[in-house]
């Protein structure tokens, strides 16, 4: 099982990554967007995930991912229960999320201009 320490060596490792502490919860963001934020028990990660694929996502593996709550369905967000994935998953769901809200040349300069294709 991955944890909250694992979680914030992969993301402080991203170019413009800030960790803050907001209502008790761990989350990074890069500027003012948030691109995963942990629950109080540090059981579950939502992060940035397109809205129009997480559906297909939650239903191919609904024992590994869910749905946000309703109130956050209008934002590109999706949960994982940590305890489901390893670290290699866990890296492409955090590059993934942090390649969604930082710009393309900062994605580019960090992981090389093949990873955005």
């Amino acid at each position: 099982m991955v944890t909250l320490d694992d979680v914030r060596r992969l993301a402080t490792s991203l170019p413009r990554t800030e960790e803050h502490l907001i209502r008790e919860r761990v989350k990074f963001r890069v500027g003012r967007i948030v691109y995963l934020a942990l629950s109080a028990d540090e059981t579950v990660m939502g992060f940035a995930f397109p809205k129009e694929e997480r559906a297909a996502l939650v239903a191919a593996e609904p024992g590994k991912f869910q749905m946000p709550r309703p109130s956050d369905e209008r934002f590109n967000w999706v949960h994982v229960r940590l305890s489901s994935i390893d670290e290699s998953e866990l890296r492409e769901l955090v590059v993934e999320a942090w390649r969604m809200v930082v710009p393309k040349r900062v994605a580019a300069a960090h992981l090389g201009p093949g990873a955005l294709s």
